[in-house]
């Protein structure tokens, strides 16, 4: 893996080169194995927090670790193309518009003593920016190589907070074109609820369930590209102890194996299709 900046990211992908980078900010990462009509995207995956907001911050490590995605890159870590962020949603959220990518609160709680400065804001926004740059010239690649692909948008979600049932795997539609994808979105529901899980959990997946797919990171692609599917996957966080902060590695493995089937099967049926 190289650290690059946005500028040589963006060349060798519209060159079409094969890379593994880190972006010179460290603020995510890039993977392409080979080029193939899908890619894989975890953008609350990570975890880190800018030295300087600290202080200022009213949430606490755990808090921000609670609402985050940890482990959702680790399940598609196998793919060719995974793009997948390094900062925490609490310094800006990448699954939110620019206009609200910086909380004030989070979650009912304040999240700053003090209001941030527009200098700080704009840090983050920056980095913010740089990624949907990135994220722009890879999709365009994409779809001038192969017309249309299938982008797998990993997310989880706490269940405790919920007083029902919720399923193991959620798919949220609100915002794609179920018409014209239907058959595909059914054939990734019906996948998911046919993962394998120890501990005797049990597998189910829904669509609409608990989220609609309401995601900028979603949305970007939607409105920007017309042949590029986007499955934002929720995934229920049966994969640690969301209350004691235990991760279960035995689950994220067995997710992460059989997702390594089924992923470029169904991605491979989506291409053959609608290429």
């Amino acid at each position: 893996m190289k650290k690059l900046t946005i500028k040589e990211i963006i060349t060798k992908i519209e060159n079409g080169e094969l890379f593994r980078a880190v972006s010179s900010d460290y603020s995510f990462t890039i993977k392409i194995d080979a080029y193939v009509p899908y890619a894989c995207g975890a953008v609350h995956d990570g975890h880190q927090f800018r030295r300087e907001l600290w202080e200022n911050c009213i949430h606490t490590e755990y808090e921000r670790w609670f609402e985050e995605d940890p482990a959702t890159r680790a399940m598609v870590k196998t793919h060719p193309i995974i793009i997948a962020g390094m900062d925490s949603r609490f310094e800006y959220d990448l699954n939110r518009a620019p206009e609200s990518a910086i909380y004030e609160d989070a979650w009912g709680k304040q999240l700053w003593h003090k209001p941030l400065s527009e200098d700080m804001k704009q840090k983050s926004l920056d980095k913010h920016a740089n990624f949907y740059k990135v994220v722009h010239a890879l999709i365009a690649k994409l779809e001038e190589k192969f017309n249309a692909c299938v982008i797998y948008d990993m997310h989880s979600y706490n269940w405790k907070r919920w007083e029902r049932e919720v399923p193991t795997f959620n798919l949220g539609t609100g915002n794609i074109d179920n018409e014209r994808f239907g058959e595909f979105i059914e054939s990734w529901r019906r996948m998911l609820s046919m993962i394998e899980l120890p501990n005797d959990i049990v597998s189910t997946s829904k669509i609409n369930d608990t989220f609609q797919g309401n995601g900028y990171f979603l949305k970007y692609i939607t409105q920007h590209f017309s042949n590029t599917l986007v499955l934002a996957t929720e995934v229920k966080k049966i994969y640690c102890d969301e209350i004691n902060q235990v991760m279960f590695p035995e689950v994220v493995a067995a997710i992460e194996k059989q997702l390594r089937r089924m992923l470029p099967k169904h991605a491979t049926a989506f291409y053959a299709k609608h290429k």
